[in-house]
């Protein structure tokens, strides 16, 4: 894949949306939550942008973002503690959120 030519904070908005929308559905909990991460504008921007992609387009362009911003363990063990937060926001960890935690944290051992 192409270069992804996002900044640290709009890579972390676009992973934190990606797992706020694993139970397809976003709540207000989960998107305050994200803009107390990174600023309005970067969100509204990426947003944008994450509603014009489908998953595997999603993942290919957060793993090529998250090697190209050079993510050690540590960054990735805080990216995850993040996407936590984002899975408990709404109260309900449900067995798809589990699931897609699961699913990242393999993924983000690739990198």
């Amino acid at each position: 894949m192409k270069t992804i030519d996002w900044t640290k904070d709009e890579l972390v908005a676009y992973i934190l949306l990606f797992a706020a929308n694993a139970d397809f559905k976003e709540s207000v909990a989960e998107r305050n939550l994200i803009i107390s991460k990174v600023d309005v504008d970067t969100f509204q921007e990426i947003h944008e942008e994450f509603n014009l992609d489908n998953d595997y387009q999603g993942l290919k362009k957060i793993m090529t973002s998250l090697e190209q911003h050079n993510y050690t363990k540590d960054d990735i063990d805080l990216l995850l503690e993040d996407i936590k937060a984002i899975f408990f926001a709404d109260g309900d960890f449900d067995i798809t959120e589990q699931n897609m935690l699961l699913y990242l944290k393999r993924l983000f051992k690739t990198v």
